[in-house]
């Protein structure tokens, strides 16, 4: 099911985003639905407060940075779920990239950030997970957004 996606202004991008767990209600349809919405939105993230829930969860298909001849070939096939991510480490000098958000359509923004992030998180399927991840969309959920 294609979900509605919400836009900036909303209260729910504004609060802090709880916690999630392994009993959450149809959580995998939830994860299932949310990839649905982000690629008929030609979107590459999504975390769950843009589609009005707010709890600590993220899906990333990065295959579309894998293209061209500038791709990252480290992003063929890269689709993660992210539930309940927790940052433990940033290092590194940040650096500029152009961000867009679905909540915030047609709109992008040079955005800073450290390039060496470390997380902590669950996978879909509840393994605990320690990996280097992309700071955006643990941001929403502290309602941090590119503008």
């Amino acid at each position: 099911m294609i979900l509605p996606i919400i836009a900036y202004g909303d209260p729910v991008l504004k609060r802090k985003a709880d916690e999630i767990e392994k009993d959450y209600p149809n959580l995998q349809k939830l994860i299932k639905d949310m990839f649905k919405t982000m690629y008929k939105a030609n979107g590459v993230g999504l975390a769950a407060p843009q589609i009005g829930k707010s709890i600590r969860l993220f899906i990333v298909d990065a295959s579309p940075f894998s293209e061209g001849e500038e791709g990252d070939p480290s992003c063929d096939g890269f689709i993660r779920v992210y539930i309940n991510p927790v940052i433990y480490e940033e290092t590194g000098k940040e650096w500029g990239m152009e961000e867009g958000c679905l909540s915030i359509p047609n709109i992008r923004e040079e955005v800073y950030r450290k390039p060496n992030v470390k997380i902590e998180y669950f996978d879909e399927n509840w393994e605990q997970c320690l990996y280097r991840v992309w700071v955006y969309w643990l941001e929403l959920f502290s309602t941090n957004m590119i503008i």
